[in-house]
């Protein structure tokens, strides 16, 4: 009797705080993922401002790209080992003020300098975020939803990037799209301190960190990114891309032989053996290199042939946003009722259609031809993303969600990149040959100077057309085996993340 007292009182302060804390997480996830995007709208400025080449330019980016990618797993450690909540204010505080300072740069190295500051911080997010969903959320049918409602501001934010970021240089200067991020960033870190509860009771301090193992997984995908990032201006067998391919295998292979050896390791391996774990790694990786290799696409295609503003494009989203939180809220719902596999794979097969969709793209679409292709390609990833995030989570011990996590996040990050690169090279051979076949085949029924003075840029807006074709079929192609992959996510029957003992990690009101 007296131990069943303390439980009660505990258990409803535990479900009075829990949307609290989800709407905190959702804020700062939401700003990490905005300003991934809305940088890159904001380039041309800074290239004119600073006078600098678009080469020098992508620095900004690539910086930002690789320093993320080599601290998401280390702080999903970090949180495991010395507390989430006070690492997570940290995080938001530390972003909140490098934003500030990013929109006072004044040259090239201070904005790159600057912008891995910031992706540093941000990188605490996502993993600290979705361990403290796990913990919070016990019933397991209110944690599914709320890792829907928290999946779906990744997309949100990848699509109001276009929309913010337009008005706001345009009205203000490049600048602003830094600023945006402190009042909501201080926001967000007074909810956290009001709302967030620690979830880690036991810890086991820095001793136990693995700092040469943090060190070889860094560089490993550091030079991963960079190859992705750089490789296809430097020559994908060029002798530095080769150089940067032998860095990455075998610092990686140094790190997996570390790794096998360490008490407290940054990856645990052993998640690996866990098929439903390594079946939803291979799902995310999969769908989000056809999503993000295909999309990056549209608007280019809206500026350069339909003639659209940044402002215009942006607004061709918002339905996609609208629908992929519609959908992310279904898939929670949907996810405590049928196995998350089947909802998935039918989310991933829907999403990778809406892709399809895209593989007749024609100059004379209108912008209702964008958006409602959007619209299902977005619905079918909202619907397939809870249940995929949930299925990932509930198959590890409680205490290591946070690396579990750092490890979905990172297979989506690297998954971005290898998306954008690799479409981005069929992108370019395509338009290439298309051209060649175009000139080939090509007969002119004419002599009228003017027409033969259009018709080479014609060929070359027919080449590219068809190219974009190309990318979209390969982008179905990944999707669709993303899909199927899917089917072998199963419903872990024991799930760690809804067996709480909340005496043991009690929340005091």
């Amino acid at each position: 009797m007296k131990k069943a007292e303390p439980k009660k009182p505990v258990k409803k302060g535990f479900h009075k705080l829990q949307w609290l804390t989800l709407a905190t997480l959702m804020i700062a996830s939401f700003l990490g993922r905005l300003d991934g995007t809305i940088v890159n709208l904001a380039l041309p400025k800074i290239i004119a401002d600073f006078g600098i080449t678009v080469s020098q330019a992508s620095w900004i980016s690539t910086a930002y790209i690789i320093a993320n990618a080599i601290f998401v797993p280390v702080f999903g450690k970090l949180g495991d080992l010395i507390g989430r909540k006070s690492l997570y204010i940290f995080g938001i505080i530390g972003f909140t003020l490098t934003s500030m300072l990013a929109g006072l740069s004044f040259n090239l190295p201070s904005m790159v300098f600057l912008r891995v500051l910031q992706a540093i911080t941000v990188s605490i997010d996502y993993p600290i975020a979705l361990s403290i969903i796990a913990y919070t959320f016990e019933d397991k049918a209110q944690r599914a939803q709320a890792m829907g409602m928290w999946s779906a501001v990744f997309a949100a934010a990848a699509v109001f990037g276009p929309l913010l970021g337009g008005p706001l240089i345009d009205t203000f200067s490049w600048r602003s799209v830094f600023y945006i991020n402190v009042p909501l960033g201080i926001i967000g870190t007074v909810m956290a301190v009001k709302f967030i509860e620690e979830p880690v009771k036991e810890i086991k301090g820095l001793k136990n960190f693995d700092v040469l193992g943090s060190i070889l997984l860094g560089i490993s995908l550091g030079a991963m990114v960079l190859v992705l990032d750089q490789g296809q201006s430097w020559g994908w067998a060029s002798g530095t891309s080769i150089i940067t391919y032998i860095i990455t295998a075998v610092s990686m292979i140094l790190f997996i032989l570390l790794e096998l050896r360490q008490p407290e390791p940054v990856v645990d391996l052993k998640f690996f053996k866990n098929p439903t774990f390594t079946a939803s790694i291979i799902t995310s990786f999969l769908s989000f290199m056809g999503m993000i290799g295909g999309i990056f696409l549209i608007p280019l295609f809206a500026q350069t042939y339909l003639g659209y503003s940044v402002t215009k494009t942006g607004l061709i989203f918002i339905p996609m946003a609208l629908a992929i939180g519609f959908a992310a809220q279904l898939g929670g719902r949907l996810a405590s009722k049928m196995s998350p596999r089947y909802l998935t794979a039918g989310g991933m097969m829907i999403a990778a259609f809406g892709m399809y969709l895209f593989s007749g793209m024609d100059i004379r679409w209108s912008e209702w031809d964008l958006i409602w292709r959007l619209f299902v390609m977005a619905f079918g990833l909202g619907l397939g993303l809870a249940p995929l995030t949930q299925a990932a989570t509930s198959t590890v011990p409680l205490h290591e969600v946070g690396i579990a996590s750092s490890v979905l996040a990172l297979a989506r990050n690297i998954a971005g990149a290898f998306g954008t690169a690799i479409f981005a090279t069929i992108l370019s051979d395509s338009i290439t040959s298309s051209l060649v076949n175009i000139e080939h085949f090509s007969i002119i029924n004419t002599a009228n100077p003017i027409i033969l003075q259009q018709i080479p840029a014609l060929m070359i807006v027919k080449a590219n057309i068809v190219a974009y074709t190309v990318v979209f079929k390969w982008a179905v192609f990944f999707m669709f085996i993303g899909a199927l992959s899917a089917l072998f996510v199963k419903e872990s029957k024991k799930d760690f993340a809804g067996k709480i003992d909340l005496s043991e990690h009690p929340i005091e009101i």
